[in-house]
Order: structure tokens, then sequence, then C-alpha cells
């Protein structure tokens, strides 16, 4: 799909357009800036582009067919392009800007001021190239287009003003009748500004009453790309077709994303029910998912995966108390045990006192946490926000409070897990994402590196959730590695709970989600174990 921005058009008195044939626009061969101006004017009026080429200082090797094209984009056929102003020279360069007035199809007029910077070349002054010198704002690989645009048709009203159009009648609608594309026999009856395939009455009353019905095309040019080039995604239909056929069963509204992690490359996007992305737009809190990145930022803060821990049934932080699920207590535990039964006791009593919140927003922002998504599809950026108190600090340290995410976001948290690299994820070729994101005003993140013994100590932390913890029941294949969560959103005594999945297999990294699903060992897991059977 061509990306386009639409110019406006305005009405002006136009000169007929002669196309010259190696008509010679020389005045005094360009002994000032002025004099070049003028020249390389009146030939573009003429439509000599060999004369223009030759006035031009390092034209592309397509010049001719630039000139030529813009004529036939624009359907021209008249044009005057005359010099509006011409600095004085300052060190071999000159400021200038000219005036065009064109016709373009329909005898519509259109008028805009251009940019014309002269350069002097060995004694000679020439019209410096860029595409802007066609017109402002132009950027390579970028062309003027005309199109025509037709307003929205009026209704056929019956007598109590309701639209006949949409009668439940059949026989109302036969009467109003029909409307589709003209046929070219339909458009040539029909006359100016008619053509093939413009949207006509076929019959009834549409037909009788076409043009007051129909009123008049806009006239607009548009700047767009320049070729009409189709779009490659990263989508692997096979790895598509899992994830859709893994989310079948599910009984609650779910997501799922796929990525590959030595690339950031989204390899499959599946939501249940479709209609709203939420895979890559929905906000949620990640709970117990998000222990992965805090496990990161303790364990490059001297945290080992066989440091003893408590992992008591309730723990007190700031005046609040924290449990973990079903209020079990584990007792004093390897770091690796108290990751793989999800110990939120644990989690909260290690954050407060062995990270605060600024060194956790660092390694969060390792993952992904508060930069733009560069996907190449919009796609919310995952936040951890500052938070008040302790108390607040340690609800987020495993994923409540108000840390939101994506399924998007959350598997390129596995995904960095998996390959020790943190990679914005993408759907499209990474230089098609990053244009648009510099169209945005944004700028692609690069990749961010985790320390060699983070990236170790997640090699052990994620394998024992599947292998002992709380995924074993699940039914994973050999190899898994993940982490599970069990996520509170609403209020009350027993909120309820998002069931998550996050994990990695080979090279394949993903995320699975089920709103409102109950626990993620539950739900979220077995959706996931579906996922990589079929795919292994």
């Amino acid at each position: 799909m061509r990306r386009s921005r639409v110019l406006t058009v305005a009405a002006v008195a136009v000169a007929v357009l002669v196309i010259g044939a190696g008509t010679v626009w020389f005045l005094r061969d360009g002994e000032d800036p002025e004099d070049a101006a003028k020249s390389f004017l009146a030939a573009w009026s003429s439509g000599d582009t060999a004369a223009m080429k030759a006035l031009t200082d390092r034209p592309p090797g397509d010049f001719d067919q630039r000139f030529t094209r813009l004529r036939d984009d624009l359907g021209l056929t008249a044009q005057r392009y005359t010099v509006a102003s011409v600095g004085d020279a300052d060190g071999g360069k000159a400021g200038g800007s000219y005036t065009a007035e064109l016709t373009l199809a329909g005898d519509r007029k259109w008028t805009y001021e251009g940019s014309l910077p002269l350069v002097e070349r060995d004694g000679k002054w020439l019209v410096r190239w860029s595409p802007e010198l066609i017109y402002p704002t132009l950027t390579e690989g970028q062309r003027l287009r005309a199109a025509r645009a037709w307003p929205d048709r009026a209704a056929i009203l019956a007598a109590d003003g309701s639209n006949l159009s949409a009668s439940p009648s059949g026989s109302a609608r036969q009467l109003a009748g029909p409307v589709g594309p003209a046929s070219e026999k339909a458009a040539k009856e029909l006359g100016a500004p008619y053509q093939k395939d413009d949207p006509a009455g076929a019959d009834g009353l549409q037909k009788q009453y076409e043009r007051r019905l129909a009123g008049t095309p806009a006239l607009t040019v548009q700047i767009v790309d320049a070729e009409n080039n189709p779009v490659k995604t990263t989508i692997d239909p096979k790895t598509q077709a899992a994830a859709g056929n893994a989310l079948g069963d599910a009984k609650k509204p779910a997501s799922m994303v796929a990525l590959r992690p030595s690339t950031g490359e989204i390899l499959a996007v599946a939501n249940k029910p479709g209609g709203y992305n939420r895979a890559l737009m929905g906000q949620y809190p990640p709970g117990s998912t998000f222990k992965v990145v805090t496990a990161a930022a303790l364990v490059a803060g001297g945290v080992s995966p066989s440091t003893k821990v408590g992992c008591p049934a309730t723990t007190n932080v700031g005046g609040r108390s924290f449990h973990n699920y079903q209020h079990e207590d584990f007792g004093t535990i390897p770091f690796r045990e108290a990751f793989a039964h999800s110990c939120n006791t644990t989690f909260a009593r290690l954050a407060v006192d062995k990270l605060g919140e600024q060194r956790l927003a660092q390694v969060a922002a390792q993952f992904g946490f508060n930069v733009p998504i560069i996907a190449g599809l919009p796609a919310v950026r995952a936040a951890f926000p500052a938070t008040k108190d302790d108390t607040a600090f340690a609800s987020a340290s495993f994923g409540q409070g108000k840390v939101l995410t994506s399924p998007l976001n959350m598997a390129s948290v596995a995904a960095a897990a998996a390959d020790g690299t943190w990679r914005s994820p993408r759907l499209v070729d990474a230089a098609l994402a990053g244009r648009a994101a510099d169209a945005g005003g944004r700028k692609p993140e690069p990749p961010k590196k985790l320390e060699p013994a983070v990236e170790k100590a997640l090699h052990s932390l994620m394998p024992a959730v599947v292998s002992e913890g709380t995924a074993s029941g699940a039914g994973f294949p050999s190899g898994t590695a993940g982490k599970t969560g069990t996520a509170e959103f609403g209020s009350g005594k027993n909120p309820p709970t998002h069931a998550w999945f996050i994990g990695y297999r080979k090279d394949i990294a993903f995320a699975v989600i089920v709103e409102g699903g109950g626990t993620g060992a539950e739900a979220a897991a077995p959706i996931a174990a579906k996922f990589l059977k079929s795919l292994y």
C-alpha cells in the first residue's frame, strides 16, 4: 500500500504546455545565478528535459524520466515555472525559489512555491539537484500523483426521511436501485468527469438521478511512494498455524506471539477471538512472568541460582502482607527453586532489600520496558512506572501494581532470556520498520546485550519452571524453558487473574495470555505446550 500525503490544489492561470524538442534555453550561459534560474525554469515550462539536465548539477541517471513521470502522474495539460526570487551569490552558492502554475486533468489549477538552490561549477551557475527541486519535502523514492476522490454519495430518502436503499423491504431497495463500478460504455455515456470503474447508479432512482446523488469528484495531489511494492513480513506460516491451533481450545479471550530470538523477527501473532489485536495492543499486568526481569537484576547484583533464600508463606513490606499462591511455605531454598515455584515473598523481599526501584528500572529497560516498540505495525510499549513506596515497589517486582505489558512485549523478554540479547521485535524488514519509525519521530532501539552471568543464570532458572516447578504438569517437550504468571486485576478480596506463560525452545520464544483465565500453570502453559508439540 502506498503511503500518501494530500496537497492542496489551488486556482491559477497557466500557459499551454508545449513539449520542447531540444530547444536551447541558455540565456547568457549561466553568467549569474538569476540567468541560470531563468534558463532552467523556461526549459521546464517547455518540457525540454535535455536542456534542464544540462543546467543541473549532478543530475541523477533517470533525470529525464522523473520529469516525464511528473507530467504523466499529474496529468498536466499546461505548466509554467517562473523565478520567484534569487539571493546573492555567496561562496559559490545562491538560494532561489520559483512559482509553479499548473493545469491538471479536468482543467483543475494548482500553484505552489518551490525551492531552487544554485551552485557555481567551473565558472558556470547550475541548479543543484535534489528531489525537493520538484516539490518541497519530496524525498528520494517519492513522487507526486494526482488523484480523484468522489464525495460520499447522497441518500435516497423515503417520505419519513429514512434511507430507501437500506429499507428492510426488498421492493423498496429495488426501486432505489444498485450502485456499482461504471463500465467503459457507461462512463462514456455519462461524460466528464466520469471514468471507467467510478461509482455510478446502475438502475432505478440511483441511475435516474446519478448527477444529483454523486456530486463532483475532488482532485488532490499526493506525495506517494514511487513504487507499489509488496510488503514482506516475518510471519512463518507453519508457526502461525501452530499458534492459531493452540488457541483453539481457549475458553476465554487469548493471545499468543512467537518470535525468533536470534533476530527479533515476529513469527506468529494469534488472537482469539479476532477483531482486536490484543497480542500487540493489549495492556496487562505481567504477574510472575516479570520475575524473569527481577531475577536478572538480582543475579547481576550477586544472587546466584544456588544462593539460599527464604520463601515463607507470607512476608510484610511497608505494612502490607504479601503471600505465595495458596500460601505455600517452602522455607529456605536455593534461588533456583524459589524461581521455579514462583515465590512472591522471595521476590518482594529481595527486591526491596537488594535492588531498589532505580536499579530494577534500569534492568527492565534492558528487556524492552519503557522503550518504543518499532515493529512495523502499531504496538504498545511495556511500562514499568515509578512507585511511591516500598510496598508498591515490592508488588511491582513480581509484575503487579502499575506494571503493564503486552504479549508481544513478554515474548521479547523470553527471547532475550533465550538468546542473551534483547532485540526490538519486528514484523517487517528492519529498514522498512525503521523508516516508518523515523516518519513518526522515533528511533528503533538498538539490541541490548545481557551480562554473561545473567544469561547463564536464566538458562538455569527458566528450565527449572518446566522440569520441577509450576509448569511441570503442562506436558512440555524436552528442552523447554519458561515462566508461569498469574496476574491479578480488578479489585476485591479475591480478584480475577490473567493467566500467562512465556518461554522458549531452540530458536523460538513465545508468550501466551488468557484473559481472566485463572492461573498460568492451568490455563496458559497447556496452550504453550500444545503450540510447541505441533512444531517439533
